[in-house]
């Protein structure tokens, strides 16, 4: 081989590595955008369920975000699925948007790992696909939007260490086992007990975020347990079924954490219980429909965009329950929002 062609070749190997470079760079900048989509957008909601409350109230941020999107002409249509809590039914409803063609999906992953292949799928058809509260593990997605949930976990596991001094006997109560944001309050706390060898847990419940349930899991739980020194409840509705099992059985309320469940604010109030929660806000849902649009409207979006967690204690609670009436009895007081904290949101 003469210098001439081993130069040629040379040069033509670097060529094709830099285009390759340039390739896999702008695969990761588009975040599955393309840019040949154009307003107005169809936006998919993948609901895995309807049923609690708090997904209601989400979904009616969506819907609220959605119309004022209308309004700037940046949305046309908004496409809502309900898996009742099947995991199978969400990627057949996410399947089906991606053969409708719509331009943005967001969901609530109803399992970490089953929607990854469905979920790749419509990010590789250029389709904005914005994932909140509970996660999936693919990264192919455009934005993933969460607060911290072990810190969420750490922090009530901390609080209940500071109540009890270290020591006791105390209840869990996880949301369903199997979906990110249970999972990883729970792991969350563990260090924390961890360190606190004093702090026992002598049990432990998965029950589905709706008071009713947790009510009948704690029932069964104070007649198989006497004596019960705190509840380290990861999650409102759980927190509010905990203090209302309590209050029937005629046991003594202890210190419980919580989350911003209307009921659970106002028990904690009435009861005088010492208390602690925080708040997975409800608009979470209007903030994933925003960022979609953002991304494909062009805008640089975070590929993970942090929420802040809340602290709800003697200090501050009273000025959630001020607004209580704002909600539904077995609702959540949530935070207000608006375009300005979103785009600080998306700023980070």
């Amino acid at each position: 081989m003469n210098n001439l062609e081993n130069s040629r070749r040379l040069l033509a190997g670097a060529a094709a590595a830099a285009l390759l470079v340039l390739s896999a760079g702008t695969a990761s900048a588009a975040n599955c955008i393309k840019g040949d989509r154009k307003a107005p957008y169809t936006v998919g909601w993948a609901n895995i369920y309807s049923v609690p409350t708090w997904m209601k109230q989400t979904e009616g941020t969506i819907s609220a975000e959605v119309e004022e999107l209308k309004k700037a002409g940046l949305v046309k249509d908004l496409m809502i699925t309900d898996a009742q809590g099947n995991a199978q039914t969400q990627i057949q409803h996410i399947q089906s948007m991606i053969d409708a063609n719509v331009d943005a999906i967001v969901v609530i992953a109803g399992s970490s790992n089953a929607l990854d292949r469905v979920i790749s799928d419509a990010c590789d058809k250029g389709i904005a696909v914005v994932n909140f509260d509970s996660l999936v593990n693919t990264d192919k997605v455009t934005a993933k939007i969460n607060t911290d949930s072990n810190e969420w976990g750490a922090t009530a596991a901390k609080w209940m260490v500071e109540q009890l001094g270290g020591k006791g006997k105390i209840i869990v109560m996880n949301g369903p086992a199997g979906i990110s944001v249970s999972d990883d309050r729970r792991k969350g706390a563990q260090p924390v007990l961890d360190a606190n060898p004093g702090l026992e847990v002598i049990t432990e419940t998965n029950t589905e975020y709706n008071v009713a349930p947790a009510q009948e899991a704690m029932t069964s739980l104070l007649f198989a347990n006497p004596e019960i020194d705190g509840v380290l409840s990861l999650g409102g509705a759980l927190s509010a079924g905990s203090v209302m099992a309590f209050d029937r059985q005629g046991r003594e309320q202890v210190p419980t954490s919580g989350e911003n469940a209307r009921q659970f604010l106002e028990l904690w109030k009435e009861k005088g219980l010492k208390g602690w929660a925080t708040m997975q806000p409800n608009w979470l849902g209007a903030l994933s429909v925003y960022t979609a649009v953002q991304a494909l409207e062009g805008k640089d979006v975070p590929a993970f965009i942090k929420v802040p967690l809340p602290v709800i204690d003697d200090s501050t609670i009273d000025g959630y329950l001020a607004r209580a009436a704002d909600f539904p009895a077995d609702g959540y007081i949530y935070s207000d929002y608006d375009k300005a904290l979103f785009d600080k949101l998306l700023a980070q």
